[in-house]
C-alpha cells in the first residue's frame, strides 16, 4: 500500500503546475491567504479525483444514480484513497430534516423506544402492559397478601351482542359449563370461572382458571374481592366495597377500557405516515393566521388601530363594528392591547361563543377577527384577497400535536424512571401531549421521558440521561448494542462542541460550521478506515475553549487509519497538525504556489511565509480604535428575552455602530440574534416571519427602516449564478453592450447579451 499521495502538475483554477507528495494517515493542514488556491487544490483536485475514482468502481447502472465530478486539470495523481468531503455547505432545505435525522440518532432512538419504552394510559396514568397467567398469578399473590387474603372470584367479561338476548347468551354459556353470573353491567356479563383464596389455593388450579378465563374472555379477566358475608340480594351485582383487579393480555388498559397499538419503530418517526401527526403530516407546523401580524404593535389601542387589517379603506367598516360592539360589551377601547386581559383579547380575536353563522347571528353577535378571516377564505378566488391573506399568514404550531410532529399515542411511551427524568428535566418543563386526561400533579409523577422530551433536551443533558437511564430488564443483546451506539454518538457530538443543540433543531437553521461538525461526528460513528477526509475550516463559529475537542475528533479519525486534509486558518489546529502546507504568496493570479510544506515548528521559523510570520508573532493585525457610543444615542432595546437558555435578559443595542455579540458555544448568541431580535424586528415592520422567541418588549424599531439577515446560507441556487449576476453588475454591462451603435443597428437587446 502506498504511503503518500503523489500529485504532479496540478493546474486547477489558479494553481501553477503544482507537484507535491502528501503523507497518508496524517493530519495535514492547508493554509494561506484568501484566494490563494487552497480549495482548488484540496476540493477541486484531491477530493474530485478521489471521488471520481471511487464512483468508477461501480457498475454503469449504479453510476447513473451518483454525482460525478469533472476530472481535475492535473497530469497525474497516485495513491489517493476514496475521498469524503466535509464542508460548510448546508444542502438541507426541508423542515423534515433535524439534527436527530442528520446524525442518525433519530433512527436509533425510535428503535430504542420500540424495544425498551413503557406505555402509560392517557386517562389513568397507570402502566399498560401485556399480562400472562404467570404475571397475573404473581400480582394476585402480592395483592392478596397486602389485603389480608380475601375471598376472590375470577371472572371474565362477556358482551351481549345487539342481535342476541341476554337469555340466549346465558344458555350458550351454560352449554359450556358456565352456570354462574357474578354481576351484570348494562349488556356485559361477568361470568364466574372460579372462587378461591390465594392462601389455600394450589398454584396449578389458579393458573388453569386464569388460562380458561383468558381464552373465553378474549384476553381479559377480572378478579373480584368479595366480603366474607355473601350479599342477600337475589340480583347479581358487584358487592359494595368490593375491589376489582383487571388484567388483559393485549396492550389494553383494563381499568379505562382503552386499547393501544403495538410499538413499532415507525410509530416514533415523524417521517413515517404511521407515526406522523395526521394534521401537520410530521412538520409540526401549519400555515395559519398569525396574531402577531394582525396586531403588530401591542402599544396601540383598539380605537387607535391595533387590528391592522381593518385600518384600510376597504375594511374600515369592520373597525366601526369593533368600536360599536366593544362599547356594548364593556371592552375598553383606549387601553393598549398589551394591557387587555386574556378574556378581552379572546373576545376581539375569537368573537362571541353564541355565534352560529353570518345569516343567523349577524348583526347582533360579534364575529371576531378569526371569523372575519374565515369569511375572507370564501373569497380567496379573487387575487387581491389571496394577496391580503398572505400578509397575515405564518407558520404556527400544530394544534393536534402541539409541535411534537408525532401522533398522540407515540407520546404515551416513556423511557427510564422518575429519578432518571428529574435529574435532567424538571417535571413542570416536560412536554404535555395533547389529549392526555391526567391532571398536572398526576402527569408530573409519570416516570421517564417521551421521545419528544428527549428531542427537546440539549445534547449534553440528553447524553447524561441516556448514560444513567434504567431500562426494564432483561435486555437482549440487540438492545445493549443499540444503547452503546446511541451513547457513543452523543459523546461525539459533545466532543465537537455541539452539546448545546437539540435533536429537534431543524437542519436548515444550522450554520455551516455546525453542519460540518455534525458530519464529522457521523463519519466518526461509521468507523471508516483507509479513507481521505477533506475538511473546510471546521473551527468556524467555534469558541477557542472548544477547539481542543474538534482537534481530538480529527486525531481520532487519523489514528483509526484515515488521512485528513484540512483547509484552516486557526492557529490551534495548525499547531496540532502533522504537516502544514502554505499556499500563496498572494490571492488570485498572485497565488497558486507552494510557499512552505513541513511541520508546524518549521513553519514558525520560516521567514518567507506570511502565515509563519503571523503564527510566530513577528507580524500582527492592526486594529482601528473603536468609535465612542454616546449614552443617550439611538438604540434598539429588547427586554425580557427568555427563549431557550436565555434567562430573562434585557439589552440595548446602539445604532450606527459595529456591535459584536460573542460567547462560548451554546451560550445563546444565535438564539438572541436569529430567533428573537431578527424576527421581532420583521414583525414590527409588518413583514411575514416565524414567531419571534419569547420576550417582553421591543423598543426603538421605528428608528430603522428595514432589517436584513446576512448569514452563511449559499446565495446561488443554479449553476448559471455567479457573483456578477447576483449583485446585478451584469445588468449595467448588458445595457452598455445593447446601447452600442452596432447593437442598435442589428436590433440587439439586453437579452441578447444574457446567458
Amino acid at each position: 500500500m502506498p504511503e503518500r499521495i503523489v500529485i504532479r502538475g496540478a493546474r486547477q483554477n489558479n494553481l501553477k503546475n503544482l507537484s507535491l507528495e502528501l503523507p497518508l494517515n496524517e493530519l495535514v493542514v492547508v493554509t494561506g491567504v484568501s484566494g490563494s488556491g487552497k480549495s482548488s487544490l484540496v476540493f477541486d483536485t484531491l477530493y474530485a479525483e478521489g471521488q471520481r475514482r471511487y464512483v468508477e468502481t461501480f457498475s454503469p447502472y449504479a453510476r447513473q444514480f451518483l454525482d460525478r465530478m469533472d476530472k481535475p486539470q492535473v497530469d497525474r495523481i497516485e495513491g489517493i484513497p476514496p475521498a469524503i468531503a466535509i464542508d460548510q455547505t448546508n444542502p438541507v432545505r426541508t423542515s423534515r430534516s433535524t439534527v436527530g435525522t442528520m446524525t442518525e440518532l433519530a433512527d436509533y432512538l425510535k428503535l430504542l423506544y420500540a424495544r425498551a419504552a413503557e406505555l402509560y394510559c392517557r386517562r389513568c396514568g397507570r402502566k399498560v402492559r401485556r399480562d400472562t397467567p404467570e404475571t397475573i398469578y404473581n400480582a394476585m399473590v402480592e395483592r392478596s397478601r397486602s389485603a389480608g387474603d380475601p375471598r376472590l372470584v375470577i371472572t371474565f367479561p362477556v358482551t351481549v351482542p345487539a342481535n342476541f338476548s341476554e337469555s340466549e347468551i346465558v344458555q350458550l354459556l351454560q352449554a359450556q359449563g358456565y352456570t354462574r353470573i357474578h354481576a351484570r353491567d348494562d349488556r356485559v356479563l361477568e361470568v364466574i370461572q372460579d372462587r378461591l383464596r390465594m392462601g389455600s389455593a394450589e398454584r396449578a388450579r389458579v393458573i388453569e382458571a386464569l388460562e380458561a378465563a383468558l381464552r373465553v374472555g378474549h384476553g381479559r379477566v377480572n378478579v373480584h374481592t368479595v366480603p366474607d358475608e355473601p350479599p342477600t340480594t337475589t340480583v347479581p351485582t358487584t358487592p359494595a366495597g368490593a375491589d376489582i383487579w383487571r388484567f388483559s393480555t393485549d396492550l389494553h388498559c383494563p381499568d379505562c377500557d382503552i386499547h393501544y397499538r403495538d410499538p413499532t419503530p415507525s410509530l416514533f418517526s415523524f417521517n413515517s405516515p404511521l407515526g406522523a401527526c395526521e394534521k401537520c403530516r410530521g412538520f409540526g407546523r401549519v400555515i395559519g393566521l398569525d396574531d402577531g401580524l394582525v396586531v403588530p404593535d401591542a402599544a396601540k389601542t383598539l380605537r387607535a388601530g391595533a387590528i391592522r387589517p381593518w385600518q384600510s379603506a376597504s375594511f374600515s367598516e369592520c373597525q366601526d363594528d369593533l368600536v360599536k360592539y366593544a362599547k356594548k360589551r364593556g371592552v375598553p377601547l383606549d387601553v393598549p392591547w398589551r394591557d387587555l386581559n386574556d378574556a378581552q383579547r379572546r373576545w376581539v380575536m375569537e368573537g362571541e361563543p353564541e355565534w352560529v353563522s353570518w345569516g343567523r347571528s349577524w348583526p347582533g353577535v360579534w364575529y371576531g377577527v378569526r371569523r372575519f378571516f374565515a369569511w375572507l377564505e370564501t373569497k380567496a378566488y379573487k387575487m387581491h384577497i389571496r394577496v391580503l391573506l398572505s400578509k397575515y399568514r405564518a407558520y404556527t404550531p400544530c394544534e393536534i400535536c402541539g409541535g411534537a410532529r408525532l401522533k398522540p399515542d407515540a407520546l404515551l411511551w416513556r423511557l427510564g424512571t422518575r429519578e432518571d427524568s428529574e435529574r435532567v428535566l424538571e417535571p413542570r418543563l416536560r412536554f404535555r401531549p395533547r389529549g392526555i386526561e391526567l391532571d398536572d400533579a398526576s402527569f408530573s409523577r409519570l416516570p421517564g421521558l417521551t421521545v419528544h422530551d428527549l428531542m427537546l433536551l440539549p445534547i449534553d443533558r440528553a447524553r447524561d440521561f441516556l448514560a444513567h437511564v434504567h431500562l426494564p430488564s432483561p435486555l437482549d443483546n440487540a438492545t445493549d448494542l443499540l444503547l452503546a451506539e446511541i451513547r457513543a454518538r452523543f459523546r461525539y457530538l459533545s466532543e465537537v462542541g455541539l452539546g448545546y443543540l437539540t435533536l429537534d433543531r431543524q437542519s436548515r437553521t444550522l450554520s455551516g460550521g455546525e453542519v460540518q461538525r455534525i458530519n464529522l461526528t457521523t463519519a466518526l460513528g461509521t468507523s471508516l478506515v483507509n479513507t481521505l477526509f477533506v475538511l473546510d475550516e471546521p473551527s468556524i463559529g467555534l469558541h477557542p475553549r472548544d477547539m481542543g475537542r474538534v482537534i481530538g475528533v480529527m486525531e481520532r479519525l487519523r489514528d483509526a487509519g484515515n488521512s485528513l486534509v484540512v483547509v484552516e486558518h486557526d492557529p490551534q489546529i495548525m499547531l496540532a497538525a502533522d504537516h502544514v502546507l502554505d499556499i500563496g504568496p498572494g490571492p488570485g493570479e498572485h497565488g497558486g504556489e507552494i510557499v512552505f510544506f513541513g511541520t508546524p515548528s518549521e513553519l514558525i521559523g520560516n521567514t518567507q511565509s506570511l502565515t509563519g510570520d503571523y503564527l510566530a508573532g513577528r507580524k500582527r493585525a492592526d486594529r482601528s480604535a473603536p468609535m465612542q457610543v454616546p449614552v443617550d444615542g439611538p438604540r434598539i432595546e429588547l427586554s425580557g428575552v427568555s427563549e431557550h437558555n436565555l434567562q430573562d435578559i434585557d439589552l440595548a443595542i446602539p445604532l450606527e455602530r459595529l456591535v459584536c455579540i460573542t460567547g462560548v458555544s451554546g451560550s445563546g448568541k444565535s438564539t438572541l440574534v436569529q430567533d428573537v431580535l431578527h424576527p421581532a424586528l420583521l414583525r414590527a415592520k409588518g413583514k411575514s416571519t416565524e414567531a419571534p422567541g419569547a420576550h417582553r418588549d421591543l423598543r426603538g424599531h421605528a428608528l430603522i427602516e428595514d432589517v436584513v439577515m446576512v448569514d452563511q446560507t449559499p446565495i446561488g441556487r443554479t449553476t448559471r449564478s455567479n457573483p456578477a449576476s447576483y449583485v446585478g453588475a451584469f445588468d449595467a454591462i448588458r445595457k452598455r453592450f445593447a446601447g452600442a451603435p452596432l447593437a442598435k443597428e442589428r436590433g440587439y437587446t439586453t437579452g441578447t447579451f444574457s446567458f
